[in-house]
């Protein structure tokens, strides 16, 4: 395989996947399901479109997507889309995501690194272009306390993660190889036991006891922490400045040539967002809750919501530098060849937004479209 096109190497990695956190029922459409009749729009599409009449949107239903939970729910988006329509559609798993990028089923997305990689790479650096950051932190190593008391009682033990080859899956593989031990990748057998868990049903295997921990985004590590599990590691101290890349907003190459207007428009709604949020962290906190009750038909507790919101940080920097590091540690761990990333960062709209905001410019760590 050519060093410089990147190919997960099982069949089981090809469709790696992004952070599922609180999975919702896909509909015949194969993607995700269409939100538009489940929740009204705080905004609706007023004035004179832009270059297109309508931009479909892609997300998941978990608070790591918080921006696009929030600016949706608050109108945000729409406002700066103007006459153009936003339409929205739900996602449980980042393969799903990607096929719908491809197929021009959505626009734009918000993802995390790991699917964003692999679809950059398996299209020949053709599909998608990151434009923007949305998210960083919020994901945890949590534990039975009463098998597990310190990092190296992990151990002999089961750990789950969300599935084969995803975000949490390779930084859980990079850490027990950091410490040392060793585990084989794809069957998750070694020094630790890696059970891939899709993490709607890891609270109830944690409950039986078919597992004693978990490497996992929020708000599935604060529901296991309601379960009775300790959090004996938060990934955001694994990393640099305790920053680094869970959710990033992608584009369809095409629509970005066609449509950078309506990108920029959607920019702007995202960077407008971030701000709101940060300047009203209790409200944008209750947003992002009622935008996944409308969603899923069910709210998160303030024992799960509160704690697992606190540790995600919403920020326009993709954090570029680690996602390079993301995709290394996928290569030490054998799931990845060797990507060539060139060119998977195109941030002239955003740092465009940006500078109108009165923001700093955000780097691509020389990842950037030329």
């Amino acid at each position: 395989m050519p060093a410089n096109r990147s190919t997960l190497k099982r069949r089981g990695l090809v469709a790696v996947a992004a952070l599922p956190l609180l999975a919702l029922t896909a509909t015949a459409c194969g993607y995700g399901s269409d939100s538009d009749d489940k929740s009204k729009e705080n905004v609706s599409a007023k004035g004179e479109a832009l270059s297109a009449d309508t931009v479909k949107i892609g997300y998941f239903g978990n608070l790591t997507h918080g921006t696009a939970l929030v600016g949706k729910q608050k109108g945000f988006f729409q406002k700066e889309l103007k006459g153009t329509q936003a339409k929205y559609q739900i996602f449980n798993a980042g393969p799903s995501e990607i096929e719908a990028l491809n197929s021009g089923s959505i626009d734009i997305g918000w993802i995390g690194p790991s699917p964003s990689i692999n679809g950059y790479t398996k299209s020949k650096s053709k599909s998608l272009r990151i434009v923007s950051g949305s998210a960083s932190g919020g994901v945890k190593l949590v534990v039975n306390p009463k098998k597990i008391k310190t990092l190296d009682d992990v151990k002999g033990k089961k750990i789950a993660t969300p599935q084969l080859g995803n975000t949490q899956d390779v930084a859980l593989l990079n850490w027990i190889a950091e410490k040392g031990w060793k585990v084989d990748a794809n069957s998750g057998k070694g020094d630790v036991s890696v059970v891939r868990t899709d993490n709607k049903i890891t609270p109830d295997a944690y409950k039986s006891g078919s597992i004693d921990g978990a490497w996992v985004p929020e708000p599935t590590a604060s529901k296991l922490v309601a379960e009775g599990a300790k959090v004996l590691l938060d990934e955001a101290d694994l990393w640099p400045g305790k920053k680094f890349v869970i959710t990033n907003v992608i584009v369809s190459q095409k629509f970005l040539k066609a449509h950078p207007d309506v990108v920029e428009a959607v920019l702007r709604g995202s960077v407008k967002t971030n701000a709101w949020i940060k300047a009203n962290p209790d409200e944008a906190k209750a947003v992002a809750n009622k935008e996944l009750e409308s969603a899923s038909g069910k709210a998160l507790p303030a024992k799960v919501l509160d704690p697992a919101w606190k540790s995600i940080e919403f920020t326009d920097d993709p954090l570029a530098s680690t996602l390079d590091s993301e995709a290394d540690h996928a290569v030490k761990a054998g799931l990845l060849d060797k990507p060539d990333l060139a060119g998977i960062y195109d941030l002239k709209p955003l740092n465009k937004v940006l500078a109108a905001e009165g923001g700093a410019k955000v780097d691509d760590a020389g990842l950037g479209v030329k």
